[in-house]
């Protein structure tokens, strides 16, 4: 019998809720890091009001550049 510890239960819950996500935003087309926006925004009180350009897609907000 597997031993299922619960750092593991929840690595897999996690790693599931991301391939969901992922598996979502390819059928969507948008990249799963910024939903498709091309900016992250942060809510942070010493980033208020700012936004920078999404590393994953790097702006595009495209599931093709996030891909590459």
């Amino acid at each position: 019998m597997r031993k299922i510890s619960i750092f593991n239960a929840v690595s897999d819950w996690v790693d599931g809720r991301y391939q969901k996500r992922v598996a979502k935003m390819k059928e969507e087309g948008k990249c799963p890091d910024c939903s498709g926006r091309g900016v992250e925004m942060y809510a942070y009180e010493h980033f208020y009001g700012s936004s920078l350009h999404c590393p994953g897609c790097n702006g595009s907000g495209l599931f093709e550049d996030w891909e590459k």
